[in-house]
């Protein structure tokens, strides 16, 4: 994750990503960019491009913080990915297998920030269908 001043602006530095194999990928998240960089067609980076405004609150920002912070989490999220990895699920499938797990982590990373438990997903499953 990577963040700008604003994404307008980010324009500018397409052409590098792209000569080194990052293509703009959409997924319908509104409020950053997503570029995913494959090789042999199989994803090996995402880079995902958020604005510095958003970056203090950023779950995907806090939930890492967290998991560098507590060991035993990170075990567990490191398992439930090699799990559902080892399925041979589809990467949109992918994310959402994670999403119950996720949301609990950061719950509990944003309350130690003192921050309210948001969803994790802009789009794509409510914080009801995850729990």
């Amino acid at each position: 994750m990577a963040a700008v001043g604003s994404l307008e602006t980010f324009a500018k530095h397409v052409a590098a990503l792209g000569s080194i194999g990052y293509a703009r990928h959409q997924n319908g998240m509104v409020d950053r960019l997503l570029y995913v960089r494959a090789v042999d067609s199989v994803r090996s980076h995402i880079l995902h491009v958020v604005t510095l405004e958003s970056w203090p609150t950023r779950n995907q920002r806090i939930l890492r913080d967290f998991l560098r912070r507590d060991p035993d989490a990170a075990v567990r999220y490191g398992d439930l990915k090699r799990r559902i990895a080892a399925t041979g699920i589809a990467a949109g499938d992918y994310a959402t297998a994670k999403t119950v797990l996720i949301q609990e982590l950061t719950d509990r990373a944003r309350a130690e920030q003192g921050l309210a438990p948001v969803p994790v997903w802009e789009k794509g499953p409510s914080r009801s269908a995850a729990a």
